[in-house]
């Protein structure tokens, strides 16, 4: 039967979880925290399928024991205290196997680290910017809902309101990179720009990259590998941030990738900050590869760093939003630049999960 084979799947990882218990609590490992985190994220990715797993494992036992009473018993009422068992476990054994199916899909390893997001005005000069910035703030609001903490890295204004670039920190406890990777893509705009006098309709684009945070241990990243310079800040903050030489950029010179910081009054904060980013870009080089390894095999919603690619498009004048992805629209657009975006998230998830299961089969 197919749930005695899901079930033994799931049964035949409860030696390598126990093992992963016991390995975390030697102090071999405890000493080493490069293995001790390695170790620590494969306990967290097959925790859930072992805790499913049992949950599963006694609705099918349960589901057995009360069939045997309704052939074997003649007492009316365990009978029927039978059926009333079965009609509870029946309808729940098709949603927890289409569970663990997900569970044991490996997943993207990054979906649980924080985020790093960047929105860049694209076409539309002016408005484009303005548009960037009202994606920032719908962000903003989003993670306040969220209970994530923004940490703003870099910026610059649009001589109109609003960002040609904005880059921040998005943290939490709950996988924000596996939420936020959904918005990677172009997001278009058509509306009436603030800019304009005849009230003629136009569309703009700003693009957004989101990238997983890179762990300690995740980049092998030198100090000798990177030229540091030091300039006045150029942002807001006072008189204090502008006049003293506390923004930070720095050049990885293998690579050539650039990032800098001046949010912080704190030149030591900002070079801290941006050389957590840097090594994040660095890693995200390497994550490329694997959504690039992904879209090669099957269809994803989650965008492969092409800044052509068109996700989104907010219709003002029709007070819609409509993701391309999954032909999914909302007619209350105030609602969803107001941070309102996790149904759009889920439509995306769900649609992202039917087709890992359809490419992982039975």
């Amino acid at each position: 039967m197919a749930e005695n084979k899901l079930l033994e799947k799931v049964l035949s990882l409860q030696d390598k979880f126990q093992s992963l218990q016991e390995q975390l609590s030697s102090p071999d490992v405890m000493s080493d925290m490069k293995k001790y985190v390695q170790l620590n994220k494969d306990y967290k990715e097959l925790e859930p399928i072992i805790t499913a797993g049992k949950e599963y494992e006694k609705m099918v036992e349960d589901l057995a024991s009360a069939k045997d009473i309704l052939v074997n018993e003649k007492d009316e009422e365990l009978r029927e205290m039978a059926r009333e068992e079965i009609s509870d476990i029946e309808p729940r054994i098709p949603e927890m196997e289409q569970k663990i199916r997900l569970l044991l899909i490996p997943a993207d390893p990054d979906d649980s680290k924080n985020a790093i997001v960047e929105i860049r005005g694209g076409t539309g000069g002016d408005e484009a910017a303005i548009f960037a910035g009202d994606l920032f703030r719908m962000y903003q609001h989003f993670a306040e809902n969220r209970g994530w903490k923004l940490e703003v890295t870099d910026q610059t204004p649009g001589t109109s309101g609003g960002y040609k670039q904005v880059v921040f920190k998005l943290s939490g406890n709950d996988g924000v990179y596996g939420v936020m990777k959904y918005e990677s893509g172009v997001h278009r705009v058509q509306r009436v720009p603030q800019t304009e006098t005849q009230g003629r309709i136009q569309t703009s684009a700003a693009s957004v990259a989101v990238f997983p945070e890179a762990g300690e241990f995740d980049v092998d990243l030198s100090w000798d590998d990177i030229r540091l310079d030091l300039f006045c800040s150029s942002g807001p903050g006072g008189q204090g941030v502008n006049t003293t030489y506390s923004a930070v950029r720095l050049t990885h010179i293998p690579s050539g990738l650039v990032v800098q910081c001046q949010e912080e009054r704190s030149q030591l904060k900002n070079k801290d900050r941006a050389f957590e980013e840097l090594r994040t870009r660095l890693y995200n080089l390497e994550h490329q590869k694997y959504l690039d390894g992904i879209a090669a095999k099957r269809k994803t919603m989650v965008s492969t760093g092409d800044r052509s690619a068109k996700i989104r498009t907010y219709n003002y004048p029709q007070g819609r939003v409509t993701d391309h992805r999954i032909n999914w629209s909302m007619y209350n657009l105030p609602v969803f630049m107001d941070g309102d975006i996790q149904a759009c998230i889920d439509q995306l998830q769900i649609a992202e999960n039917a087709e890992r299961l359809k490419e992982a089969g039975d």
